[in-house]
């Protein structure tokens, strides 16, 4: 048996990449086409199964938030990107969250 002290580093980065929050892959209400990764079924663009697909939002105005690329009338997160983005309600964003445009991104 190791150890305990091995275990931390282990725990440690676990627990790092635990507490990031990527913009989640689900199912999205289809606007035009669907962002790259997705494909059409009934009025929703679903995940493709390869495994390479991004979360995606749906674009708000012409812009994309911070960590984003344009597909279509969607944002994709960008590959290096460990953040989620929501469409803004309202001036400001919600505690732990920064304005980006017309996004709230989460906070580190």
């Amino acid at each position: 048996m190791k150890p305990p002290w091995l275990w931390l580093p282990l725990a440690l980065t676990v627990a790092s990449a635990s507490a990031l929050a990527q913009q989640p892959v689900q199912p999205l209400p289809k606007v035009g086409g669907c962002p790259l990764g997705y494909y059409s079924s009934g009025g929703y663009c679903v995940p493709s199964s390869s495994g390479n697909t991004r979360g995606a939002i749906e674009k708000s105005g012409n812009s994309c938030p911070l960590g984003f690329y344009s597909s279509g009338n969607y944002c994709l997160s960008s590959p290096s990107n460990d953040r989620e983005a929501i469409q803004k309600s309202g001036k400001g964003c919600p505690l732990g969250w920064y304005s980006s445009g017309g996004y709230c991104v989460k906070s580190r």
